[in-house]
């Protein structure tokens, strides 16, 4: 029976515990979208975690660099920054995939450069709002990507995967969840093309697997992961059958080899949403993240269960650098303190106490 502190091996890579720390969003990347000597810190005092998944990354060379920003790894630039932070948590002993990603339409015009739009599978807008330089701001209706488009996205996610790798990562994970573009095409709420990108399971998933495979020219496969959210509806994201559609999604996942599948769904369900985990575990046979709010309790019991191989946490992380030595002993965690997520400087990003300096 796995516990939390049972070791576990993906792809080639020996994991310590089964504590990954989620891909999150946090803002603090340089003018440039460059990850700086503070980001580099803030990761290594985490390096306990079985492995760290980068917050999402830029492939797109064509978003914009005004600060507050996420990072991005399309340039030199942004490579040597990444250095820094993979060298930072190798030398914690750590394990580090970066997240890659596209907005598509979740971007908005003052984000891109050279006046471009947004695009995304079809001309349909995201709901509520985006935060931007100027603050929160509507989401705007994509342009549909023409078909011979979609190969261009395909390639910048390949060459920010072979930067990713000259820039000390220890794999990649694609990001098609929570609504980004990736994530809008599997959907069908989102996803009401009629050539060979829509329609079917098969037509959906098309877009994610040519990435895959673009990105096997320069990683093995083992060391690749993919996260999905069927059911998140944030940024106005919804699939008609999400059971049926995302466990055949992962089907074809399946036989490719991947590190691992990471899959959001809370281990309460929201109310009126499907539960989609079991039939994709059951599709899926290879290692299986969950995230989604789990708390320790809720950790020890999809791991006991075999509902997943590990548990992936998020706001817990951001509070407390030392997580997993905090579990291990069911000692008190640190308060997250929301208003300072995506604020700049060290302040509720680095200065969180360990359990060793609370006890000083």
């Amino acid at each position: 029976m796995a516990t939390l502190f049972s070791p576990l091996t993906i792809g080639d890579l020996k994991l310590s515990n089964r504590i990954v720390m989620a891909p999150m969003t946090r803002r603090r990347a340089l003018h440039g979208k460059i990850p700086g000597e503070l980001t580099a810190l803030y990761y290594a005092q985490r390096a306990s975690a079985a492995l760290i998944i980068s917050e999402s990354t830029e492939v797109d060379p064509h978003s914009g660099i005004a600060i507050p920003t996420r990072p991005g790894l399309t340039n030199g630039a942004q490579e040597a920054g990444w250095r820094q932070v993979t060298d930072a948590v190798h030398g914690a002993g750590g394990t580090i995939f970066v997240q890659l990603s596209h907005m598509g339409r979740t971007a908005h015009p003052s984000q891109l450069l050279d006046g471009r739009q947004p695009v995304g599978p079809s001309a349909l807008a995201g709901t509520g709002t985006i935060y931007t330089a100027n603050g929160p701001e509507p989401y705007v209706t994509p342009r549909a990507l023409e078909t011979p488009e979609i190969s261009t996205i395909v390639s910048e996610f390949a060459a920010a995967s072979a930067r990713a790798k000259s820039a000390g990562f220890d794999g990649i994970e694609i990001h098609g969840a929570n609504g980004y573009l990736i994530d809008q095409f599997l959907r069908d709420g989102s996803n009401i093309r009629t050539d060979t990108y829509g329609g079917s399971v098969e037509n959906r998933a098309r877009f994610l697997l040519e990435i895959i495979d673009a990105i096997k020219l320069y990683w093995p496969v083992n060391r690749l992961g993919v996260r999905l959210s069927p059911t998140n509806p944030y940024q106005g994201m919804s699939d008609s059958d999400p059971i049926r559609h995302f466990a055949e999604i992962a089907g074809l996942l399946d036989p490719l080899g991947l590190a691992y599948l990471h899959m959001v769904e809370p281990p309460v369900q929201l109310e009126g949403y499907p539960v989609t985990a079991a039939a994709i575990r059951a599709a899926f046979k290879g290692p299986l993240i969950r995230a989604g709010g789990f708390k320790r309790a809720d950790a020890d019991n999809v791991l006991a269960a075999g509902k997943a191989d590990l548990v992936a946490l998020g706001e817990a992380f951001i509070a407390n650098p030392d997580l997993p030595e905090r579990w291990r002993l069911r000692a008190p965690l640190n308060a997250a303190d929301k208003a300072t997520f995506y604020t700049q400087g060290p302040k509720g990003y680095t200065d969180y106490p360990s359990l060793e300096l609370v006890e000083d």
